[in-house]
């Protein structure tokens, strides 16, 4: 029987194992499908031991299940940054990190034959050089090390630690603060935190959307490849069938939903000649490819599209260019005001015309009306008629209206 270990090699299994606990809490044991009874329970210990403290439980009718509950208005920083530092090492990779860093603190300037030869005088432990070298190397991409060229030597040395980096820049540690609680890629800011013993005492968000960090090692990923200008080939999971399928094109921009957080990556498939989103959190797996050159031109493309995009989406069922949306309301104009300058203020640039006493249109052109349904929805009790040519808007609006209109005022 394997022994169970806290540690994980891979984050993007451990990030699948978070999202299944964290989106899905409400499954029993019985319901995790793909997993074995040992699977789960080794996973959920894993949970429990990262998480301890945000950890609930709860009884239903199919048995017992697990949640995370965690109330961001009261947390100073993300606790899922946990779960990225949770790597598996051996026991000479622990030793080596320590003997190194101690050696150089020293010494100042190395080589890696040098710091493997002072290893042995100064701690009597041997350690093959080219191990040595590989960590050294490892730890000045990580910025832990300086490397330097001198004659024909490879020279290492101790990078300042971010205590003094941030010592000599007034203002920086409260930014810091609160760029690791606020940011994509927060998980950084908590790193340099760490390291420089630092707690956020300052700053506190009402509404955070603390597991969209599990997206953050592709999000990393895409980035470079926009500020590359290269395409990319991403491995989508799906998130209703869970099948998994690839599709190729150009990384342009990501889009952050205000109101879920939910982030959508925006491609543009050469193939198709056309711009595409997709969840951020369906996406498994990024490999760069090569360099397009045309990125600028379809990047100013984009730039005019989105203007007519009311969401992430840039088709319709029907492949027309716009679909139109008129909406009539009605308002009282002596104590509603406050309607109006909300259709100015999440309108997105549509047109509005008083055409009688207390009565308003709206009207716009987008090119998937059916996202426009939800923001729709909340004008219900003022809405005299809404006309579109997207067919689908109009059945599902008005199948909602009766449903509810049944639900309320129908006798039982």
């Amino acid at each position: 029987m394997s022994e169970f270990k806290e540690l994980i090699k891979s984050f993007s299994k451990s990030r699948e194992y978070v999202r299944d606990f964290f989106v899905y809490g409400f499954k029993t044991r019985d319901e995790f499908g793909g997993w074995s009874g040992r699977t789960y329970d080794n996973e959920r210990r894993r949970l429990e031991s990262w998480l301890s403290g945000y950890v609930r439980q709860d009884y239903t009718e199919k048995g017992k299940n697990i949640y995370l509950s965690m109330d961001s208005n009261l947390l100073d920083t993300n606790p899922l940054y946990r779960v990225w530092k949770a790597k598996s090492f051996t026991d000479n990779d622990i030793m080596l990190h320590f003997y190194i860093l101690d050696y150089l603190l020293q010494s100042k300037k190395e080589t890696a034959d040098g710091i493997t030869d002072g290893i042995l005088d100064i701690y009597d432990m041997m350690f093959d050089s080219q191990l040595v070298r590989r960590k050294c190397n490892e730890y000045a991409k990580d910025g832990i090390l300086t490397k330097e060229k001198s004659g024909r030597e490879i020279l290492y040395s101790l990078n300042p630690s971010f205590r003094e980096l941030l010592s000599s820049c007034p203002g920086l540690e409260d930014a810091l603060k609160l760029y690791q609680l606020s940011s994509p890629l927060g998980i950084v800011g908590n790193t340099i935190m760490d390291n420089a013993s630092l707690t956020n005492d300052i700053f506190r968000i009402k509404h955070n959307f603390f597991v969209h960090t599990l997206e953050d090692e592709i999000l990393s990923v895409l980035l470079q490849a926009m500020h590359e200008e290269k395409a990319v080939q991403i491995s989508i999971k799906s998130t209703r069938s869970e099948a998994m399928h690839t599709m190729e094109g150009v990384p342009l921009k990501i889009f952050i939903s205000t109101r879920t957080g939910r982030r959508y990556l925006c491609l543009y498939l050469p193939a198709k000649r056309r711009f595409t989103c997709a969840r951020l959190d369906s996406v498994k797996e990024v490999f760069v490819k090569e360099p397009f050159p045309p990125y600028k031109e379809i990047k100013e493309k984009l730039e005019k599209n989105k203007i007519s995009a009311w969401g992430v989406s840039f088709q319709n069922e029907g492949h027309t260019r716009l679909e139109h949306v008129k909406l009539t309301l009605h308002i009282s104009e002596s104590s509603e005001a406050y309607i109006l300058n909300r259709l100015q203020r999440e309108g997105k640039g549509g047109t509005i015309l008083h055409i009688a006493p207390d009565t308003f249109t709206y009207e716009i052109s987008v090119f998937d009306a059916n996202e426009m349904l939800p923001w729709l929805r909340t004008f219900i009790g003022r809405i005299v008629d809404i006309e579109s040519d997207c067919q689908k808007l109009n059945s599902l609006f008005r199948r909602d209206f009766f449903a509810m209109y049944h639900m309320y005022f129908e006798e039982n």
